[in-house]
């Protein structure tokens, strides 16, 4: 067992910034909820393969690296370098964050209602908007959470999105984060908040994105509130540097009859690991987690997922596949908890991982927990390679055995893409993963 010497001086010092800076704006709320989160983070220290819900994913070069704040100074960014990652025309609300600081000149609300907000976090919180204060680090704990509690102690800009009651957002609302590696280690802590009231519709992407191969980390915390009726479809892609660390945490809070659904599409990094938690609150709720991991060379992705069905007469379905080549390595917890009270629940869950390669590994965890006794609760994975009659039967209809194995692969990850909204948004996504095949011939249009 590799022990874990912490470089936490960087964060100590980043913390007494971020303390300073609250207590002379006089937000004593966010300063109190800063100092637990960073006490919590001193007690947990970095998690290590001895951890349960970390023994497949090892974070010890992390932990070894002494991390710097990122953009001081600030690194420019160009209008043409984030135009690789936006989904085109649809991006009618797009709010751009680089290096963790909001940026207003790469950013566009042009044609969002005027009824909602949509801003930098920061800028909220020193208005005193009353919303921040009454969600923000309400719903992702940080008790058993070291890196949610070292974003919550260190959080500094991210995006506020607040849709009123009765509100229905027909635009997509891209929010952007983007990294530029500096020539020593840097770390941003984005902190994103949604809220939804009763009865709204909203329709939200998030984009993580390097723009070189230096080593960084991206830690960040995303909170979701859905409240009564409301309708909530959220998208995640990452698409970090080679050499990034990408901690992330996506915590959903539904009330009742509400309807969620979350994509992760995971298409970069060096080591990735993205908790999603979700908690039905309310009679009626639906909630569907699904996701796509495709990677190569050493990339390691650990999805880990647990849905706490809380009140009866709910839904949630979680799909989440692995396309894996190389030595890459993809990792699968989910976790199901059915409380005593919560009668009727219909809950489904599904891991499929797809390996290219001899040299690639899949671990699946599908998990259940289920206290109440009227319910229908399935669970199930599968780890495997190509069919070879499948590729057979392609070969035999004139295809050359690369382009057979691209075709069934594309086919395996789109049915993933598939429903993610809107159309440009999964153009965007399908681009992505025909571009993440092992090399075909066979050319793009012949494999839609």
């Amino acid at each position: 067992m590799v022990e874990v010497q912490e470089k936490t001086d960087a964060f100590v010092s980043e913390f007494r910034r971020c303390e300073k800076n609250a207590t002379q704006a006089g937000h004593d709320w966010l300063f109190a909820i800063r100092g637990k989160a960073f006490a919590r983070f001193a007690e947990l220290g970095f998690p290590t393969t001895r951890d349960e819900e970390w023994q497949n994913t090892n974070v010890a070069s992390l932990a070894k690296t002494a991390f710097e704040p990122a953009g001081r100074p600030p690194n420019r960014v160009t209008a043409e370098q984030v135009k690789p990652f936006t989904f085109g025309a649809a991006d009618v609300g797009r709010l751009v964050f680089v290096d963790g600081r909001h940026a207003p000149e790469l950013s566009s609300l042009d044609g969002l209602p005027n009824e909602i907000t949509v801003a930098s976090l920061a800028s909220v919180i020193r208005s005193g908007h009353a919303t921040v204060e009454q969600h923000l680090s309400k719903h992702a704990g940080f008790e058993d959470q070291a890196f949610t509690a070292l974003n919550t102690a260190l959080m500094e800009d991210g995006a506020f999105v607040h849709v009123p009651k009765g509100i229905v957002v027909e635009q997509l609302i891209h929010i952007i984060h983007i990294s530029t590696a500096a020539k020593t280690p840097s770390v941003t802590h984005p902190r994103n908040l949604i809220v939804a009231d009763a009865s709204s519709q909203v329709v939200i992407a998030e984009t993580y994105a390097g723009l070189d191969d230096g080593v960084y980390l991206t830690n960040t915390v995303t909170e979701i509130v859905a409240h009564d009726n409301a309708v909530v479809d959220h998208c995640k892609v990452v698409r970090e540097g080679e050499r990034s660390y990408h901690m992330s945490t996506l915590q959903i809070h539904q009330y009742r009859d509400t309807t969620t659904t979350s994509h992760a599409f995971m298409m970069g990094g060096s080591l990735t690991r993205n908790d999603v938690n979700a908690v039905l609150d309310g009679e009626g709720g639906t909630c569907t987690l699904n996701g796509l991991s495709m990677l190569d060379g050493t990339q390691h992705v650990d999805n880990h997922l647990r849905v706490d069905h809380a009140k009866p007469h709910c839904d949630s379905r979680e799909f989440f596949k692995n396309v894996l080549d190389g030595a890459s390595r993809g990792v699968f917890s989910g976790r199901i908890v059915v409380h005593k009270d919560a009668q009727k629940t219909d809950a489904k869950q599904s891991n499929m991982s797809l390996l290219l390669s001899d040299k690639s590994q899949a671990d699946s965890k599908p998990q259940l927990e289920i206290f109440a006794d009227d319910v229908k609760c399935t669970h199930g994975a599968t780890i495997g390679q190509i069919d070879k009659d499948a590729v057979f039967y392609l070969r035999s209809r004139g295809l050359d055995e690369q382009a057979a194995h691209g075709m069934l692969v594309y086919a395996f990850a789109r049915e993933s893409i598939a429903h993610a909204r809107p159309e440009s948004l999964r153009a965007h996504l399908e681009d992505l993963a025909f571009s993440r095949l092992p090399e075909t011939r066979l050319p793009r249009e012949d494999i839609s």
